[in-house]
């Protein structure tokens, strides 16, 4: 028989120029701030500086020494050591931003200017070389010399980047910049520079421009500011006048719902400096694309002129930022770039809507759909245009839990709570099964603590107490609220996505790989889980990305379970009849073993009194808060049986199971009781069960 496979959809060379554009934006947009205090600095107290000083600017002499001020110090030693820091630890946490840094130092220093592009190169390449060297003996160092070794093998292999940036690195920079440096003075020499609209304009649609404006605009702009006082280069691509016009025609001359949005749009485009909110009006009438490119043209012209420019990137391009940075004798130079490119594209862009055929409401949820695509995930900025929400999935969603539009198959979920360990470890479990049962074993499911959540993910489930919480930092995906972690209906919804989004939606679309894009085109939402609430044992973030289907830690015993699980643990008729007195008993079982002190036990009340964490099933799972791991002194499970039940916030519980976890060590038996606990033949054998080697037997045996 044959066996038919699905291709996986080829990634295109715009998305892989986008990823390119965003990792580089990544090392440079979160030391923005350090660049502004650099050209704040620049503007006031050099020697043609509002303010000059020269112990601050770096001019003149003091008691005969030759001032070294700040510009000079700062532009060459502390921005490009932050952006490769932030490159390693893009790469490899701040262990690679170390090792990263150290590389970094070695081109600077080889270099003798200002090295951003060898900072851009030796940050992750430092990161990712130290994440491989560590891999080789990951697991196989003795107990008591890790330290040692990761301290040494960082050492070690820091001075050997920081040499090969010295000798290696840096001669290959110095020569790309001075080419690259070359090249903008030939064109700025000829007056060819506003020619560099033609393909910035577009490429800002289309998500590329990261990877020109911060790979090459933002190092030769800064050389040069350095060398020259200000570059026009800063301009090239944060000019926020085309984009200003563009909307400004649409304001007097679009109709329907982009007519409406439009001046709302200038003003977050011109005051905001968020510029894609103009991209969906391109992308409706893609012949627009003159006009701004018209207006780009334009203000690099009038900046060529008038020989202005900024002293420092404007970040982000807001008209605001942009006056912020401008050079002192350029002030005149710079509003009247903007204006005029304002007034250009303002004018093409006016034609050409009059002359050709207007869209209709619908088509800028179209574009901004696919504006949101391009992008690899959610604008932030979006609702604006559409309203509740952009993208074809906001109907669908209304409401509910959350908008996420498919850029791509799912391929990354993530159970979130304030820990997160204790209920999302089994409701991971859970959906993981059920994912893997349909085909989709590559889809990686773990649980996280919202603190360290990220806006990678293309699904988040949580409580729909935590929702609101985790929105913010995963405003690109699909938000689900389930009202039972052990067999809530909405996984069957989750895996509908999975297989949708992998076969035919994944097909119909060159979005960015996992993780990137988000899901779309199903909605989530639905009675809200107490479980998800409390997810989490105490036992700190560090551990909260572990896969809960993995093996015990390192560290722990073979038989893992049966150390966390003991027999004295299990308790088959419990003797409370309320849920606070349960809580006790199962605090309690823990204190015995000495795995937790009397702290520990008042931290599982206070955990309950915030989101009740019953799981479904007959089953809860009390356990402290996320500020009460220092009470833990080692892992451990508690299983109470109440053949009676026990009202718990108005929900029956048979079963209360204590938990308290450090690292990953209790996940093991958390899965076991997962499973357990969906299959009803198994529950059964829990309520039946006679001794305390039977449910000790039924969860060791479970995940064999």
């Amino acid at each position: 028989m044959a066996t038919e496979t699905v291709a996986k959809p080829r990634t295109s060379a715009r998305v892989h120029v986008q990823k390119f554009g965003t990792f580089l934006s990544g090392m440079i947009m979160p030391n923005i701030g350090a660049f502004i205090a650099w050209g704040i600095i620049t503007a006031l107290f050099i020697e043609k500086g509002w303010l000059p000083v020269p112990q601050l600017g770096g001019f003149g002499e003091t008691d005969g020494k030759p001032n070294i001020g700040l510009v000079g110090p700062m532009i060459t030693y502390l921005l490009p050591l932050l952006i490769g820091y932030t490159g390693g630890k893009m790469v490899y946490d701040v262990r690679g931003g170390v090792v990263g840094a150290i590389g970094t130092m070695g081109v600077i220093v080889g270099a003798g200017i200002p090295m951003f592009i060898g900072a851009m190169i030796m940050g992750p390449l430092g990161g990712w070389t130290m994440k491989k060297i560590d891999s080789i003996w990951d697991g196989k160092i003795r107990p008591g010399f890790e330290m040692l070794v990761n301290n040494f093998s960082a050492g070690i292999w820091g001075a050997l980047l920081a040499l090969l940036g010295f000798y290696g690195i840096s001669p290959l920079v110095t020569a790309f910049s001075t080419a690259a440096g070359n090249f903008v003075q030939f064109l700025v020499h000829n007056g060819l520079l506003p020619l560099t609209s033609i393909f910035i304009e577009p490429a800002k649609v289309l998500f590329l421009n990261n990877a020109i404006n911060h790979g090459v605009l933002t190092p030769l702009g800064v050389q040069q500011s350095l060398e020259q006082g200000k570059s026009i280069l800063f301009l090239l691509e944060a000019n926020p006048g085309p984009g200003l016009g563009l909307l400004l025609a649409y304001t007097f001359f679009g109709r329907g719902a982009a007519k409406a949005s439009a001046p709302g749009a200038a003003i977050i485009q011109f005051l905001g400096g968020i510029h894609e909110i103009y991209f969906p009006y391109v992308l409706m009438r893609p012949l627009l694309i003159l006009g701004t490119i018209a207006g780009g043209m334009t203000g690099i012209a009038t900046l060529a002129v008038t020989n202005s420019g900024l002293v420092a990137p404007a970040a982000p391009g807001s008209i605001f930022a942009v006056l912020a940075q401008t050079s002192r004798d350029s002030y005149f130079g710079v509003i009247l770039s903007v204006v005029l490119a304002a007034a250009v594209s303002f004018l093409v862009s006016s034609v050409i809507l009059k002359t050709t055929k207007h869209s209709d409401e619908a088509d800028l949820g179209d574009a901004t759909a696919r504006m949101e695509e391009m992008k690899g995930k959610k604008s932030s900025v979006s609702s604006h245009l559409t309203g509740a929400g952009a993208g074809t999935a906001a109907g669908a969603a209304a409401g509910r839990g959350g908008v996420g539009v498919l850029a791509g198959p799912v391929r990354n979920i993530v159970f979130a709570c304030d820990a997160g360990m204790g209920s999302s470890a089994m409701g991971a479990s859970v959906l993981r099964n059920k994912i893997k049962a349909a085909g989709f074993p590559d889809v990686k499911v773990t649980n996280a603590s919202i603190a360290n959540l990220s806006d990678t993910y293309d699904v988040v489930v949580t409580h729909q107490d935590l929702t609101e919480r985790a929105k913010p930092v995963t405003s690109s995906a699909m938000h689900y609220s389930v009202d039972n972690f052990m067999n809530s209906p909405r996984y069957d919804e989750i895996v509908d996505l999975v297989r949708e989004s992998n076969t035919e939606g994944a097909a119909a679309t060159e979005g960015p790989d996992a993780g990137a894009g988000t899901p779309g085109g199903a909605s989530a939402s639905g009675p809200a889980t107490a479980a998800a609430a409390g997810a989490g044992t105490t036992h700190g973030a560090h551990a909260a990305d572990a896969p809960v289907d993995a093996a015990p830690a390192a560290g722990a015993s073979a038989n893992g379970s049966a150390d966390i699980l003991a027999r004295e643990s299990v308790i088959l008729t419990g003797t409370a009849t309320t849920r606070d007195a349960a809580i006790d008993e199962a605090g309690r079982l823990l204190l015995a073993r000495g795995a937790v002190d009397e702290g520990y036990i008042a931290a599982m009340h206070e955990r309950e009194e915030s989101v009740s964490t019953y799981m479904g099933s007959f089953l809860a799972i009390p356990h402290g808060t996320n500020a009460a791991k220092d009470h833990i002194r080692k892992s451990a499970v508690s299983v109470i049986r109440y053949p009676e039940g026990i009202d718990w916030n108005g929900k029956q519980v048979k079963f209360v199971v204590g938990v308290a976890g450090i690292n990953n060590e209790h996940l093991h038996i958390l899965s076991s009781i997962a499973k357990v606990f969906t299959n009803k033949e198994q529950v059964a054998r829990l309520e039946a069960a006679t001794s305390q080697d039977e449910i000790l037997d039924l969860f060791g045996k479970v995940n064999a």
